[in-house]
């Protein structure tokens, strides 16, 4: 395994000084945003596929600190029922593909997306339970009519310049948010469908991220990484639940936050995790993705570090000399 940081919370820094102060921390593979929702502060792929001096200098910077990429980022809601929205999201995604091609990057991520309710519909509904049955004839517009048909036609895209892992972060609001929902999407659209495990999503919802890893690891599904917690405030959890549209800024009041890696649960909670991954056969990046609101960037990326130095398997596995 290999330790990985989202670049965008060095946003703020020049791409050069982002990949020194990684590399002087010890990371050394770098999930880049080029569009959509995580931004264009160190990439934009539209530029980067027109400038082909602008590519060269990004992968000699990439060179000189000893950093690998692994994975493009454009996460978007590509099926908004707002075609202007989904438009922009779409050439994101795109361009990042385009890009993921000229640069050797086996992985792109992003998200699955939500559609409306119907046709008709301006915004998208996310639905969280089948009764009563309006809710269960949105999810069949929603999956035959829209999502299956956009990925259908995105990976069929995708594959024929060369990218064959677009990896979808399980995430509510969106139609792909658990293991049953990444499985029916790769099931009705190709093995190209992959999840970009992130289990600061899933802990809120009170999945088990081992035994999603494992599900998701049989399947081979297992694309790309992310490294966030999350803690559950168990106090506003027995009063409100879990389904809180509470402001993130509020943190007092909300049932759960996203922490850096190990303020949310203890190394022996990661360690789980990261040796599920090993039974799995994962040993690619393990990306930080920072998105503590309790700390600077800086300081939660670094904490995040130290924790994970501590818990990933570097090296590949021994003889077992003892059997």
């Amino acid at each position: 395994m290999k330790l990985g940081t989202f670049t965008v919370v060095l946003g703020e820094l020049p791409f050069e000084k982002a990949c020194a102060f990684l590399a002087e921390n010890g990371v050394q593979m770098v999930e880049i945003g080029c569009g959509g929702f995580p931004g264009k502060a160190h990439c934009d792929a539209k530029v980067m596929l027109e400038d082909s001096a602008k590519r060269e200098e990004f992968l000699e910077i990439l060179k000189k600190y000893n950093l690998q990429i692994s994975a493009l980022s454009s996460h978007g809601n590509m099926v908004h029922p707002d075609k202007k929205i989904a438009q922009s999201f779409d050439e994101d995604l795109t361009n990042a593909i385009l890009l993921a091609e000229k640069l050797g990057v086996p992985v792109v991520n992003t998200f699955s997306g939500c559609p409306g309710g119907s046709k008709e519909d301006k915004t998208p509904n996310w639905v969280t339970c089948p009764w009563p049955d309006d809710f269960s004839q949105i999810l069949e517009y929603q999956w035959n009519e829209v999502l299956i048909p956009y990925w259908k036609e995105k990976v069929k895209f995708a594959k024929e310049h060369h990218v064959y892992k677009i990896a979808l972060e399980l995430h509510p609001g969106f139609c792909v948010y658990n293991t049953k929902t990444l499985l029916r999407l790769r099931e009705a659209v190709g093995p190209e469908i992959g999840a970009n495990f992130d289990p600061s999503h899933l802990i809120w919802q009170g999945m088990d991220p081992c035994a999603c890893i494992r599900e998701l690891g049989k399947a081979g599904a297992l694309f790309h990484f992310h490294a966030k917690d999350t803690k559950v405030d168990t106090i506003n959890t027995a009063l409100n639940g879990v389904l809180d549209t509470t402001h993130y800024g509020d943190e007092l009041n909300r049932s759960w936050i996203f922490r850096a890696v190990g303020y949310g649960n203890g190394e022996e909670f990661w360690k789980a995790i990261i040796s599920e991954l090993r039974l799995a056969g994962y040993d690619y990046a393990i990306s930080i993705e920072h998105e503590d609101s309790l700390m600077s960037g800086k300081e939660g990326l670094l904490k995040a570090i130290r924790c994970l130095k501590n818990v990933l398997i570097y090296e590949e596995k021994g003889t077992m000399f003892w059997a």
